[in-house]
């Protein structure tokens, strides 16, 4: 089941179930949106990817006009793909895989992600979604800035310290070798770069759950999402 990610404005209806998951690099949102959407049967909405995605086709430079910004974004066609329950997101019809998932692509996500135009260009996209389907979806401003009336709002965090840890190994499950001192610097980099931004600062909603899930396994995280998403 396609579901084309297109420009707009128009916000959920209020039937639609919008559940957004905010918080830095490192804490599991990933994995945890992608579990909640097949437990709840709605798609799910990595927009951390359409971030890294466009910062990859801009090398990390959004220091262009708007027009300019519009018309490389115009030549990149997301669509998400749903198959047995199961939520991808495509770019041009190919899958977005491991190629933006590299520590340089995440940094130039964060430095682009200060740019107005660019969130302008993004939020429409992702509000065009959410209008269309109820939706499951992860970043960084979903329940701040794209989806301020989600019925349900989580903001998860957990230390630098123990999120480059999680980092290191699911590098080393790709068979990447990377020191967890430099990981950790570059979280650290990361987040000052997303909750010092003067533009939709990375920052809870003030309605959002907050869970801090250092101590927590991705299966007890879940279990505490699942349950506020029940009541």
């Amino acid at each position: 089941m396609p579901l084309g990610i297109g420009s707009g404005t128009g916000n959920a209806m209020p039937s639609s179930l919008i559940v957004t998951l905010d918080g830095p690099a490192g804490v599991g949102k990933s994995t945890l949106a992608r579990k909640l959407a097949i437990a709840l049967a709605i798609p799910y909405l990595d927009t951390g990817a359409m971030f890294r995605r466009l910062a990859l086709e801009l090398r990390g430079n959004a220091d262009i006009s708007e027009q300019k910004l519009r018309a490389v974004f115009a030549g990149l066609d997301f669509t998400l793909r749903v198959e047995n329950g199961e939520s991808c997101l495509l770019c041009n019809g190919m899958p977005v895989g491991h190629e933006i998932r590299t520590e340089h692509v995440g940094l130039w996500a964060a430095r682009i992600a200060g740019n107005a135009v660019v969130r302008t260009i993004l939020k429409e996209a992702q509000r065009a979604v959410g209008a269309r389907s109820s939706l499951v979806a992860e970043g960084r401003d979903m329940g701040t800035e794209v989806f301020p009336e989600a019925r349900c709002k989580f903001f998860l965090d957990a230390s630098p310290d123990v999120r480059a840890v999680r980092r290191l190994k699911d590098l080393e499950t790709r068979g990447e070798k990377h020191q967890l001192a430099d990981l950790a610097a570059s979280i650290r980099k990361r987040d000052a770069l997303d909750r010092e931004r003067a533009i939709a600062p990375l920052r809870p909603a003030a309605d959002a759950v907050i869970v801090d899930t250092s101590d927590l396994d991705i299966e007890g995280v879940f279990a505490v999402l699942m349950a506020h998403v029940e009541r």
